[in-house]
């Protein structure tokens, strides 16, 4: 997924990151995972182009806000019981893609308590606009 981060429509971009932003949430297609809440820690990365997030007067209204990522993903990881991962990871990329000043984005999910013999199970996804 790395890779992406050199994309030549990348390069004149600012990344900005939530990370290990941890959700208990109902996700899973397993009977004992709809009985109750999981742990979830969401990753994310922005792609801003830099002449839409490089402050002149040190004001927060003029780059892209971080608790618009938290805001975003609480209200979506509420709405209703989740059954995949990839749902989750595209749902909230495709939210981060709708703020206007956001050309890209990667996003990354991980389930750190479905197995005891590894620290988590995951998926991860890029998109990009089409500018």
């Amino acid at each position: 997924m790395h890779g992406a981060f050199f994309h030549p429509r990348l390069m004149d971009c600012r990344r900005m990151y939530l990370r290990d932003y941890e959700v208990l949430i109902n996700i899973g297609v397993y009977e004992h995972e709809k009985k109750g809440e999981q742990r979830v820690l969401i990753n994310v990365q922005l792609f801003v182009p830099l002449d839409l997030s490089t402050p002149v007067a040190d004001s927060l209204d003029e780059v892209v806000d971080y608790d618009f990522m938290r805001q975003t993903i609480a209200k979506h990881v509420t709405q209703s019981h989740i059954h995949l991962q990839e749902t989750l990871c595209d749902g909230i990329a495709k939210m981060m893609l709708s703020h206007p000043h956001v050309r890209a984005v990667s996003v990354s999910t991980e389930k750190p308590d479905v197995y005891s013999d590894c620290q988590s199970v995951g998926i991860e996804v890029f998109m990009m606009k089409d500018v």
